[in-house]
């Protein structure tokens, strides 16, 4: 469902899109790369010169090569078009800092302390944020739900849907159950 349409005028100034796209790679690694561009609907003074409208501000990319434990092994980030010319580039080989972290331990954390701030740029790292669930997203179908461990699926209780107190998990998980109703055998 769309949001409800707007009853006070109004008129688009700024669009940003992000993009993930995950890749099986033919030797067994993944790839989760990421895009975010930022786009004006008017010309945009800056004090390195004027963008025109439809001019990319901000056009960013970031590969991760990760294995299926979520341990990242390679990352290569590039700035096609930035505001700051001979700034925003000059981040250099910062990000494959992250080389060696696991996406889904400690991995927010890491990033605040490796690339946040000045040590980065500043919405190459926040991009970094959706790199865990386009992982997560792109293994989906690639392995089993039920781990060999025998342990608690990953998603369960990590949102409101999966809780292992509700009614999705009693009829979907009914293993990983734990509500009030549940039926002691």
């Amino acid at each position: 469902m769309p949001l409800p349409i707007s009853e006070i005028a109004r008129e688009l100034t700024h669009t940003r899109r992000v993009r993930y796209e995950g890749y099986k790679r033919a030797d067994g690694l993944w790839d989760i790369e990421g895009h975010l561009y930022d786009v004006k609907s008017h010309d945009y003074a800056l004090k390195t010169g004027v963008r025109r409208a439809g001019q990319a501000v901000h056009d960013l990319w970031l590969r991760m090569t990760i294995d299926a434990r979520f341990n990242i092994r390679d990352v290569v980030a590039v700035s096609d078009a930035y505001p700051y010319a001979g700034g925003c580039e000059t981040y250099g080989d910062a990000y494959r800092g992250l080389i060696g972290l696991n996406l889904l331990q400690g991995f927010s954390r890491a990033v605040r302390e490796r690339v946040g701030g000045v040590l980065g740029c500043t919405h190459m790292t926040e991009m970094l944020g959706g790199f865990p669930t386009a992982a997560i997203q792109t293994f989906a179908g690639e392995m089993k739900e039920e781990r060999e461990d025998g342990s608690k699926p990953f998603q369960l209780d990590a949102c409101h849907a999966l809780v292992t107190t509700g009614d999705t998990v009693r009829r979907l998980y009914p293993k990983w159950y734990v509500g009030d109703d549940k039926v002691n055998a």
